[in-house]
């Protein structure tokens, strides 16, 4: 019991390292501000390479890897992932830059709702009734401010729908984030390094004297993704995943404070609307997560107790 209760503590505290890392990653895309999205975007995919090759070695999954490529199947959707995760990530340093980590954290909001949708559709599982309200609340979140203001909410819609097909893709290829990140990134590293070189003076970043704590916080992008990705495994390792979900509103609720209260990012009445039916859609989504949970854990029990229980009635045989 002691060391259940241990490992479910462990598990919380690498699920908040992770999302927290997350939360907070738009203060470093503001730190690398003087460089334009594309160029961040081009070291971010560059050191995290690096990074993820590393912890890739010391968890030996070299020998996984090679085997997961030897299927069709697995490459053409980690090819699909790869431009998707680079669109995400293009898309969520501009949208900082840009002043628009409000709009971000409600694609974020909205990932795993659509998730649920996107499995509707593509993987033909099941809605749920309080799964197909959250699914309503969210749709008319984000059609509020398109109908009744004119304010598309493209990057937030973006971000989730690019995220969200990454994740169907996830599934599809079957491998642990690690080893997919270390694929996708290796893909993309040799694009990376044509556009680098194809820049050369041109580059807006060449501009920008050069220092060593610069040159740190662009070798830092590596870290910066890396680590909350083995942060993330760890807690999966120590928790059920359905206990770790409700871990995942953490990051854009961070997002949220920071585009607010830290760079004074407008949050109007629209904004509150559309705010007010995402985070009922959310209440609705994790309270269905959270019973489904409970009467699965209640039915798995009743069943190794029957099981228990006609052990203990059959005869031993002789």
């Amino acid at each position: 019991m002691q060391r259940a209760f241990s490992n479910q503590f462990l598990g919380a505290f690498f699920a908040i390292l992770a999302f927290g890392m997350w939360g907070v990653l738009p203060i470093y895309w503001k730190w690398l501000g003087m460089l334009p999205a594309s160029e961040v975007l081009g070291h971010r995919i560059l050191w995290s390479a690096v990074f993820l090759a590393i912890l890739a070695l010391v968890k030996k999954r070299y020998a996984f890897i090679r085997s997961a490529l030897k299927d069709f199947r697995i490459v053409l959707a980690l090819l699909a992932a790869t431009a998707l995760i680079g669109f995400n990530w293009f898309l969520y340093i501009w949208a900082v830059q840009q002043n628009e980590i409000v709009q971000a954290s409600l694609g974020y909001y909205i990932n795993p709702i659509l998730n649920v949708f996107l499995g509707f559709i593509f993987l033909k599982e099941r809605l749920r009734l309080m799964q197909k309200i959250a699914v309503g609340l969210a749709v008319i979140g984000v059609a509020y401010p398109t109908i009744g203001l004119g304010e598309f909410p493209w990057i937030a819609l973006c971000l989730a729908f690019s995220f969200g097909f990454y994740g169907l893709l996830k599934k599809i290829s079957r491998l642990d984030s690690i080893s997919s990140l270390l694929i996708e990134t290796v893909i993309l590293v040799p694009l990376v390094l044509i556009y680098f070189f194809g820049l050369g003076h041109q580059s807006v970043g060449s501009e920008v004297a050069f220092s060593w704590e610069l040159f740190g916080l662009l070798v830092g992008c590596g870290i910066a993704t890396s680590l909350p990705i083995l942060f993330f495994g760890e807690a999966a390792k120590r928790m059920k995943l359905s206990t770790l979900g409700f871990f995942q509103y953490l990051g854009p609720s961070i997002n949220l404070v920071i585009g607010v209260f830290l760079y004074h990012e407008p949050f109007t009445l629209s904004h509150f609307i559309t705010f007010g039916f995402i985070w009922t859609a959310v209440i609705f989504y994790l309270t269905d997560h959270w019973l489904f949970t409970a009467r699965e854990n209640s039915r798995r029990s009743q069943l190794k107790e029957s099981a228990a229980r006609n052990l203990k009635l059959c005869p031993k045989s002789s």
